[in-house]
């Protein structure tokens, strides 16, 4: 769990100190801007920002239920992030696994992926998807798929 929030606490620690080296060199509007554009970035690595992640066994007891897509993804992962960004609202109508949280799930993707763990993988009808289009994933998603 503390993995997740390393890279976050350092852009966060990173930022005080830059703005603080601002304030001294008399600098306080850029001190400020700098230090709101950390924040941003430690915001948006974080896992704050992905729907709540469930355990693997969880996911996969509720894909079998209602038929939606599985997502394997970590925090701190560029292409997690644009996969969860172009969704949008529609990326709560996926089960997301955080695989730094869940060994299960970290083991359910390098089985997917040939030892690798690459993310983000989904899993749409049992089937593994690494790194899919965003638009495809949102297509999953709709009845008619």
């Amino acid at each position: 769990m503390m993995r997740a929030w390393i890279l976050p606490t350092l852009l966060v620690l990173s930022g005080s100190v830059v703005a603080v080296g601002q304030l001294f060199q008399g600098s306080p509007g850029t001190a400020a801007a700098l230090l709101l554009a950390f924040l941003a970035l430690a915001g948006v690595n974080s896992p704050l920002i992905f729907p709540r992640s469930v355990g693997v066994q969880e996911a996969e007891r509720r894909a079998a239920v209602d038929g939606r897509p599985v997502v394997y993804w970590r925090p701190g992962c560029a292409y997690c992030l644009r996969l969860r960004i172009r969704l949008g609202r529609s990326a709560g109508g996926l089960h997301w696994v955080d695989i730094w949280r869940d060994p299960a799930g970290a083991a359910a993707v390098r089985a997917a992926n040939d030892g690798d763990e690459t993310v983000p993988t989904v899993v749409v009808a049992g089937r593994a998807h690494t790194n899919p289009d965003p638009a495809w994933v949102r297509e999953q998603l709709s009845p008619s798929a």
